[in-house]
């Protein structure tokens, strides 16, 4: 049991993490940790840059891979780990030539227009109204098809929808089950943290947890908000992934276009890969938000 507020919430063990992932430049590729630090915006240094178009505004994301697929092919990772979220170390990014360029470069806007062919500036600050472009492909289940749209994101942040996806591995399992000559790989659908379901869990097992709230080892507690919707990043080649339309046709077609869940954070702290992952299901008044160690609100400010 775990006691928060002024009652108890009961709690399941449902599994451990198996992997963490942070990406410190939107719709590039990432770098896989073994600690980190949690924070009211997420994992601390996770999408606190992005690229952005001063041509329009919006920033730039691969769900727009006509004029932003270069992204995929580019890794970003920090000089060293960040400590602070007031003060983040430089990006160091690979680009798809070769070329390597820092955040701190003098010339690292030149540069990046220069490889993605068209002007682009590397921001760490969100506008206030950010927004960004997204291409719907000719699938069954989305919401549009053949059009690009304008797509709202979180003010201030360069988050599509919220802080924290998680994905359990039980997830992907199912997923290859149902479309096999797919190549289904967690890269595939950028989550923040991996969890590795207990022993016989089987199918979208995360699917339950929407509305509760999930604690991981003795200081991280998240807000499962709801479900991830997957769009044309899924099916994108990357390294030596494939290009595949059935990646998102499977989700769309078994799981409401869904792929993970999308989570607040209600309590900060350190997770580290293997810490054990609990279900808390609120009794006799709890309110599993409440904690001794950082309360914060589900959304960022």
């Amino acid at each position: 049991m775990w006691r928060g507020g002024e009652g108890v919430a009961m709690a399941t063990p449902v599994g451990s993490i198996a992997a963490l992932w942070r990406y410190p430049v939107k719709s590039m590729m990432g770098e896989e940790l073994n600690s980190v630090e949690v924070t009211v915006r997420g994992l601390l240094g996770d999408r606190a840059h992005a690229l952005v178009d001063p041509s329009n505004g919006k920033v730039a994301s691969a769900k727009n891979p006509r004029k932003w697929g270069k992204l995929f092919e580019s890794r970003a990772t920090y000089l060293e780990p960040p400590t602070s979220p007031e003060k983040l170390p430089p990006v160091r990014i690979a680009l798809p030539d070769g070329t390597l360029v820092t955040g701190d470069q003098a010339d690292v806007d030149d540069v990046l227009s220069r490889v993605f062919g068209r002007k682009a500036t590397l921001q760490a600050t969100a506008p206030e109204d950010p927004s960004l472009e997204e291409y719907w492909p000719d699938i069954d289940g989305l919401a549009r098809r053949e059009v690009v749209t304008d797509e709202a994101m979180p003010s201030g942040t360069f988050f599509d929808l919220a802080v924290v996806h998680v994905l359990t591995t039980a997830t992907i399992d199912r997923l290859r089950e149902l479309y096999p000559q797919g190549r289904f790989e967690v890269r595939r659908f950028r989550p923040n943290i991996v969890v590795e379901p207990l022993t016989g869990e089987h199918g979208f097992v995360e699917n339950a947890w929407e509305g509760g709230t999930i604690a991981i080892g003795d200081e991280v507690r998240l807000s499962i908000t709801g479900p991830c919707p997957r769009c044309v990043m899924t099916t994108l080649p990357q390294g030596d992934l494939p290009k595949d339309s059935g990646i998102l046709r499977t989700s769309a077609q078994h799981n409401n276009v869904n792929v993970g869940m999308y989570a607040g954070v209600l309590a900060g702290g350190t997770i580290r890969r293997a810490d054990s992952v609990t279900l808390l299901e609120k009794t006799r008044g709890a309110d599993p938000g409440a904690s001794d160690v950082c309360p914060y609100p589900a959304r960022p400010p």
